[in-house]
């Protein structure tokens, strides 16, 4: 169900609705009392638009202007998204965040990238052994702790109405909340690689 859009207009019906009946309560346009419920039911229609924006800023998906209480809740802004990162950025990296409920599964990894708005799979390593493949590399030991994501050279983020905050870039492209967020939660005694297509 949609929030209710009350307007200025709706609320002065109201008032003059609720309005006893009779010549010293008159509800022409231009009455003195219409003027006051006029200046009135401004203020009930800008709480009622406030009320609705703050449903969604509820959610950190949909969040704009609550954004700086989610990320100061989350230790947002770091270093990982640069200097001045897009709102589109803030808000993956705050959903990233909220939902990183923990895991070492490439699953996990994979749908921690789709939060931060990356696609990337995983490639894992093995040691060779006796009995491997003909054609398998030759790794050593340390290779059992390795393992790679790959993923495109460059992430485009594009200006999308709605998601996007006034003087952000058409477009922004780069890896560093991708490699950063992925760094943070890797298992410590595994090496992470990186391979940009």
């Amino acid at each position: 169900m949609p929030a209710p859009n009350l307007t200025s207009a709706d609320y002065l019906r109201a008032f003059q609705a609720l309005m006893p009946r009779g010549r010293v309560w008159p509800k022409d346009p231009d009455a003195e009392q219409t003027a006051v419920f006029t200046g009135i039911t401004k203020v009930y229609a800008g709480n009622t638009a406030r009320a609705n924006q703050l449903l969604v800023d509820a959610f950190p998906g949909t969040t704009y202007e609550l954004l700086p209480e989610w990320e100061s809740t989350l230790g947002l802004p770091d270093p990982c998204a640069g200097a001045s990162p897009t709102v589109q950025q803030r808000r993956a990296q705050v959903v990233a965040r909220l939902s990183a409920t923990g895991g070492q599964s490439v699953a996990y990894f994979v749908q921690l990238a789709a939060n931060l708005g990356y696609t990337i799979t995983i490639t894992q390593f093995a040691p060779f052994r006796f009995g491997s493949t003909f054609g398998q590399p030759l790794n050593g030991v340390a290779w059992a702790y390795a393992w790679q994501v790959n993923a495109p050279s460059f992430s485009v983020k594009y200006f999308r109405f709605g998601a996007s905050g006034f003087g952000e870039p058409f477009a922004a492209w780069n890896n560093n909340v991708l490699q950063c967020e992925l760094q943070k939660y890797a298992p410590a005694h595994t090496q992470l690689i990186f391979k940009y297509s």
